[in-house]
């Protein structure tokens, strides 16, 4: 069995961490059949001239753990048109796929996200004859589902769809509400590696990453983006400060590379508050490393507006954190227990104020925690998907589309 994978979030030597969890799953897919990816990058022309870095090069072709992963130039025209980008996705990537189709033989074309991913994957799909699986991972899957012009895309792509894997419930539930197929939609959560993402001792962890020791650590990791709520977490230090001796707080992510970094104004709300004390931009760190930085805190910390299922949670956990995050999209599916975490309502600011305070003067049960993240990893979720895989080889990737 031979797996196209295709989407455009996936690590490469210029964004190492975009789209680690999708690489954790395919590549671990990977030990039970044939995979490649094809992963494009965006591009327009001379943008390099208008926005200096805001687009980095990345090489046609990496190899990564033994695995093919190309980059075709995606068309992409920053900011307008956005309803064109399925189908420049699709004409950008043609020829790359034509030709591993020639050397490769691959027998379904397997997608991440709905848009411009999936619609891209339709048309190849439809040309090239193969089955198409498509995952739901979006944050906000309402985003593109609010344009007419690219509803009717979605849709189209997730009817000929043989399977569509949604990462959480509440995704699943909110694309049946459109009429999506029930019998061809499955539940498949990310998981954790629990080989990367393991107990280290904090005070050693503390010390090797010079952070201070005695402190009370909140953690936050995820790209520098308002939808992650950095800032909220930073408008509550002083308050916080006042009743948590020692109180610090570690924000470890990159800037995305897109035009919508949120760095800067992170950074004037840390000097406006006179808070240069207690908050560390960590930068982006190497997701083999990540693991240290996770248990030299006490609680991890991440109010959003909008997430799918965020791996980093089972990550945190894996390390013996409790999470403290909004109830919102997966998360409550993630953090499905007062044993692992407080979930607050995004909308009252004294919630989350609530939440954290509790969180950092609770006794936790830290082994019952890394136990459930335990229970969960990649080889489950990966078993499920690959009998997903062979199930549709079985029937000759004929099962009902609607429109095939």
């Amino acid at each position: 069995m031979k797996i196209l994978v295709f989407t455009t979030v996936f690590p490469n030597e210029k964004q190492p961490t975009l789209g680690v969890f999708v690489r954790e799953r395919m590549f671990k897919v990977a030990r039970h059949c044939e995979v490649k990816v094809v992963a494009p990058v965006p591009w327009f022309p001379f943008i390099e001239l208008i926005r200096p870095g805001y687009r980095p090069k990345v090489p046609y072709l990496e190899i990564q753990d033994g695995i093919e992963v190309y980059h075709p130039r995606f068309f992409n025209i920053p900011g307008v048109c956005k309803f064109l980008d399925g189908f420049f996705l699709f004409l950008s990537s043609f020829w790359t796929v034509r030709s591993l189709r020639k050397i490769f033989g691959f027998d379904i074309i397997d997608s991440h996200f709905i848009y411009p991913d999936a619609v891209g994957a339709c048309w190849l799909s439809r040309v090239f004859n193969r089955p198409l699986t498509v995952t739901l991972r979006e944050s906000n899957p309402g985003k593109f589902i609010r344009s007419p012009l690219a509803k009717v895309q979605v849709l189209r792509a997730l009817g000929r769809a043989t399977r569509v894997f949604s990462v959480c419930t509440a995704l699943k539930d909110y694309f049946q509400v459109l009429k999506i197929d029930p019998g061809k939609m499955h539940v498949v959560p990310n998981g954790v590696d629990i080989d990367k993402f393991r107990q280290a001792e904090k005070r050693t962890a503390r010390r090797l990453l010079g952070l201070p020791e005695s402190a009370r650590i909140l953690i936050t990791v995820g790209w520098l983006i308002e939808r992650k709520g950095f800032d909220r977490v930073i408008s509550l230090l002083p308050e916080l400060a006042t009743e948590i001796d020692s109180l610090y707080y570690v924000m470890v992510g990159a800037a995305p590379g897109d035009g919508t970094s949120y760095e800067r104004r992170l950074r004037l709300l840390v000097q406006e508050l006179k808070l240069e004390n207690r908050v560390l931009f960590a930068g982006g760190q190497p997701h083999g490393e990540m693991y240290r930085w996770l248990c030299a805190a006490d609680v991890f910390v991440l109010p959003t507006t909008g997430e799918g299922w965020a791996n980093v949670f089972l990550e945190a956990m894996a390390c013996g954190l409790p999470v403290v995050t909004s109830r919102v999209g997966g998360n409550s599916e993630v953090v499905c227990s007062d044993d692992y975490g407080i979930l607050f309502d995004l909308e009252n600011a004294h919630d989350l104020l609530q939440a954290i305070r509790a969180a950092l003067t609770k006794t936790w049960d830290h082994e019952k925690i890394v136990a459930y993240a335990q229970e969960n990893t990649w080889e489950k979720r990966v078993a499920a998907l690959v009998g997903h895989f062979e199930t549709i080889m079985q029937a000759g990737g004929e099962e009902k589309n609607e429109y095939s």
